[in-house]
């Protein structure tokens, strides 16, 4: 085969992915005043609706009913007014700052990994967290990023469980890499390159579709530094790729439920909605 016939194929089979630009159609839904930043989303299949962890070390639940309300919060101080006055990272330490969230799905509690503050459980109907761990074996948690929870098992574990529960995946970010490792099987105990670079993607974080074995990954485009996300299959291959608004900064997390795409991030004051 010619070089120019190599490159060509070359350039066919980076097409085979969907390609959505969605600046038409993304739609942000406003933090309550002073809040912002939901960098995680965690949804109950019994209700609609999302929850999402913000500044200021509150869980907020959002319905299309009643809008965003307080249903937790990380310590006794956080969400009063002297946790937006305080500056960085002044204002975590003391209030809490929820960095990734999820559900137990079997018994209704909502695991938070707090940036500073360590894993924290959150009871079925709300209130103050309960702090379960901050470190393991001596050694303290640092800038924990990402949670999420077991889907056979119940237990909480980081960043994003296998629908079966066979493997854990976890982005390396500075790396442009995600690591699989196996938790069950004849692979048990060894890890592997899932999907190194897809589509020249720098992986912030990425998060489960349901039962479907995709993950969606949040990500930044390496060449062009535009935000981005892609589904991949649980072979690590791209199977649609959506770049973001460059309005929409920081992107921390994309997450799937019930029909749409929910964006978070570190820094901005609403929520990103994107109906599939």
């Amino acid at each position: 085969m010619s070089s120019l016939s190599t490159i060509s194929l070359l350039l066919l089979l980076s097409l085979v992915c969907a390609v959505i630009s969605v600046d038409a159609s993304f739609q942000s839904l406003p933090l309550p005043i002073l809040m912002s930043g939901p960098q995680s989303f965690a949804f109950n299949s019994t209700e609609k609706g999302f929850y999402t962890g913000v500044s200021g070390g509150t869980i907020l639940k959002y319905t299309p009913e009643k809008g965003f309300v307080t249903f937790a919060r990380i310590t006794e101080s956080s969400n009063s007014l002297l946790c937006y006055v305080l500056q960085e990272p002044i204002s975590s330490k003391r209030c809490g700052r929820p960095a990734g969230i999820a559900f137990n799905e079997k018994t209704g509690e909502l695991y938070v990994a707090d940036a500073l503050l360590g894993l924290h459980v959150v009871s079925p109907a709300g209130g103050l967290a309960v702090k379960i761990a901050d470190g393991v074996d001596g050694n303290p948690f640092k800038s924990l990023n990402g949670l999420d929870v077991d889907p056979t098992t119940g237990g909480a574990a980081g960043c994003t469980v296998s629908s079966d529960g066979s493997f854990v995946l976890v982005s390396q970010f500075t790396k442009n890499n995600i690591k699989r490792y196996w938790i069950k099987g004849p692979k048990a105990g060894s890890s592997e390159d899932f999907s190194n670079s897809p589509s020249r993607l720098h992986p912030s974080s990425i998060r489960r579709i349901g039962s479907t074995g995709n993950f969606w990954i949040a990500a930044v485009q390496r060449v062009t530094n535009q935000t981005a996300v892609a589904k991949v299959d649980s072979n690590g291959e791209v199977i649609q790729r959506i770049y973001v608004p460059l309005l929409y900064n920081f992107l921390s997390e994309v997450n799937e439920f019930d029909g749409s795409l929910y964006f978070g991030s570190l820094t901005e004051r609403y929520v990103g909605i994107l109906k599939l």
